[in-house]
């Protein structure tokens, strides 16, 4: 076990953060007057709250968690989701405050404020919906490639999944009998993928598309939402967790998805090939992740077991054999590569 104990307060840079302070900071921010709603939402890691105006607008308040992300971090999220909306690309985008200003600050915390709109998220895609969505994500893909961002994650092996690995390694998260096993086989992992993202196309993408981040509104199609893990990063990995299994399993979801896409932006068949080494990345990443939580909190709220022997063993087998699929690739897949 790590030597990692639950804290009885999760993360106390939150505590000042009552409903009056929640709402004095958003009623100060807008310009308005609301009702005394101030409903905790949903977040592992940061404090999301719905509000309500007088007049019946809605909104939802989130304070980003103290330390995690910088000005500059923060500022490249709006900032995307802003030339994204100007671009008429569907997207929830951050309400000014006081100004032009969408980023605030109460009590050393930041936080910014989304006007709340409704939809529902699927489980899997129709094949009228696959082109609908590869035409979504090249728009915003158009938009991210036009400059790179100040301050974000690239995602690369070389250097998120070695920042990753070495946050883990630092730290007292990992049995003694199992560091050297994990680090062997991560170690092996980044110097064999690392040279497959060399000639890759890096823009600003989503960084974290799964099924949950994109919304339906009837009568408007499809949003993308949170864009909290907005990163640098190959355009494949948008949409490689929308895909119903691995990439030999997903053939025709590829196509369709590409018929979409390739309407608005070109797409590189090649980088195909990096869907199962992202695959093996977001092991990591997520082990970190939750490793954060940890570090921060004193346990992991997604992964209760984090830290055990049992816990470690599972991760170590995961990556093996993500590891084998990698190397097992055939050298060409459908009319691919």
């Amino acid at each position: 076990m790590n030597a990692h104990t639950p804290s009885k307060q999760l993360h106390p840079a939150f505590e000042p953060l009552t409903p009056d302070a929640v709402l004095t900071a958003v009623e100060d921010g807008l310009g308005v007057h609301c009702t005394n709603l101030c409903r905790p939402m949903n977040s592992y890691i940061n404090r999301v709250y719905e509000l309500e105006g007088k007049d019946g607008q809605q909104y939802v308040a989130k304070f980003y968690r103290p330390g995690r992300w910088s000005k500059e971090t923060l500022q490249d999220e709006h900032d995307f989701l802003q030339e994204l909306a100007e671009a008429e690309i569907p997207v929830v985008a951050p309400l000014p405050l006081g100004g032009q200003e969408t980023l605030g600050e109460i009590l050393g915390i930041y936080f910014t404020v989304f006007p709340k709109k409704g939809g529902r998220s699927f489980d899997e895609f129709t094949e009228q919906q696959w082109p609908e969505l590869g035409r979504l994500l090249g728009r915003a893909h158009l938009v991210g490639a036009k400059h790179a961002p100040r301050d974000r994650i690239i995602l690369d092996p070389g250097k998120s999944t070695r920042q990753n690995l070495d946050y883990i390694l630092h730290g007292d998260f990992i049995p003694a009998e199992l560091v050297r096993p994990f680090t062997e086989l991560a170690e092996s992992l980044i110097a064999e993928i690392d040279p497959m993202f060399e000639k890759a196309e890096m823009i600003r993408i989503h960084g974290d598309c799964h099924f949950s981040n994109l919304m339906y509104r009837p009568d408007e199609g499809m949003y993308l939402i949170d864009l909290d893990d907005m990163a640098v990063g190959p355009p494949v990995h948008d949409f490689w967790m929308l895909l119903p299994g691995f990439l030999n399993d997903s053939l025709a979801e590829v196509d369709m998805f590409l018929e979409g896409y390739e309407v608005f932006k070109d797409f590189d068949r090649r980088t195909l090939r990096l869907i199962e080494p992202l695959r093996a990345m977001r092991f990591i990443h997520y082990i970190t992740w939750c490793a954060h939580q940890v570090a921060e909190d004193g346990l992991s709220r997604v992964a209760v077991d984090f830290g055990s022997h049992s816990y470690w063993q599972q991760e170590i087998h995961d990556l093996a054999e993500q590891m084998e699929r990698i190397r097992s690739m055939p050298e060409q897949v459908g009319n691919w590569f």
